[in-house]
């Protein structure tokens, strides 16, 4: 009988018997979320952005069934260059697997396998939530509902600014999501520094970040995520009048062409990519390396005090 359960690359296997600290890394920015060729270098230097500040990358997706946390750099490779590769949600993974596809796994698929192996930090660039019209159409991220009920650290630049911020902001709240800026009180607005909306908490080291899924795990109250909406510095953002250009025009399109459902945050960013003349994607993608540095840093802090964040399950 085919074994479904979830395997190990094996700089993860060592890792987690050597008790060193692990970050997650999804697999749709190399599928789905870039452009070939840059995919496949971008993904290369995310890992690297964790080594170099003191963790082990585990990227995580289907290779022909198999659910891998730590996947190798041909395995990386070959979702990168695969047209056939499918987008997992956590209700995706059981079919993938049992008919043997090939997947990336979404914020919510990586943070649930994540949680299940015992890796508490998760590095990714904007979380997936409450979309535009939602009220008619019900359009919302599983990302909400997932990290309600997974204990991980999401390093991110809050979510994407082609979403309802402030709505997606309410329905954490509702669901119980903690969110707290780091060395900021305005939650990012991905593209952009300040996403336009205040948070109640901010957090200044990644000590004090470790120290706050430390007490969440010994007080035993509350499952869910705490969201680290970590900002790009202004110097580095996407021009904020070049980003309302390029939304407004984008949901614009959106209208004109009536692309709904999944379709509509590929085809907002590609529009973002096309109007912008590739900014975007230069702005995407130091998002992810400050985010994949940040959350190496927090899983390096908490390794010392005894693994609080579940690293290194035997």
């Amino acid at each position: 009988m085919t074994d479904f359960a979830i395997q190990y690359g094996e700089h993860v296997t060592r890792a987690r018997r050597d008790g060193r600290p692990i970050v997650a890394l999804e697999s749709t920015i190399v599928s789905h979320g870039l452009p070939r060729p840059d995919n496949l270098r971008v993904a290369r230097e995310i890992e690297q952005a964790v080594r170099d500040n003191g963790a082990v990358p585990a990227t995580i997706g289907m290779i022909g069934g198999r659910l891998v946390v730590g996947l190798t750099d041909p395995e990386i490779e070959h979702l990168a260059g695969s047209d056939t590769v499918a987008k997992l949600s956590v209700r995706d993974l059981a079919v993938a697997a049992a008919t043997g596809a090939d997947g990336a796994t979404t914020v919510a698929a990586t943070s649930a396998v994540a949680a299940a192996a015992g890796i508490g930090v998760f590095a990714t660039g904007g979380l997936g939530g409450v979309h535009r019209e939602a009220g008619s159409t019900f359009d919302e991220s599983a990302d909400l509902a997932t990290l309600a009920r997974t204990p991980i650290v999401v390093v991110c630049a809050g979510v994407k600014s082609i979403l309802d911020v402030g709505a997606t902001l309410e329905r954490m709240e509702t669901l119980g999501v903690a969110v707290a800026g780091y060395r900021t009180r305005r939650f990012p607005g991905f593209f952009i520094t300040d996403g336009g909306f205040d948070l109640d908490w901010e957090l200044t080291s990644p000590a004090q970040v470790a120290a706050v899924a430390k007490a969440r795990t010994e007080q035993g109250v509350g499952a869910g995520a705490l969201v680290l909406a970590n900002p790009l510095p202004a110097d580095q953002q996407l021009d904020p009048e070049v980003h309302d250009r390029a939304l407004h025009e984008g949901l614009d399109l959106l209208a004109r062409e009536h692309v709904t459902g999944k379709a509509v945050t590929p085809f907002l960013l590609a529009h973002f990519h096309s109007s912008t003349h590739g900014e975007s994607l230069a702005v995407n993608v130091r998002i992810i390396l400050r985010n994949a540095a940040l959350a190496a840093q927090v899983a390096a802090a908490a390794a010392p005090a005894g693994a609080p964040l579940g690293f290194a399950v035997p």
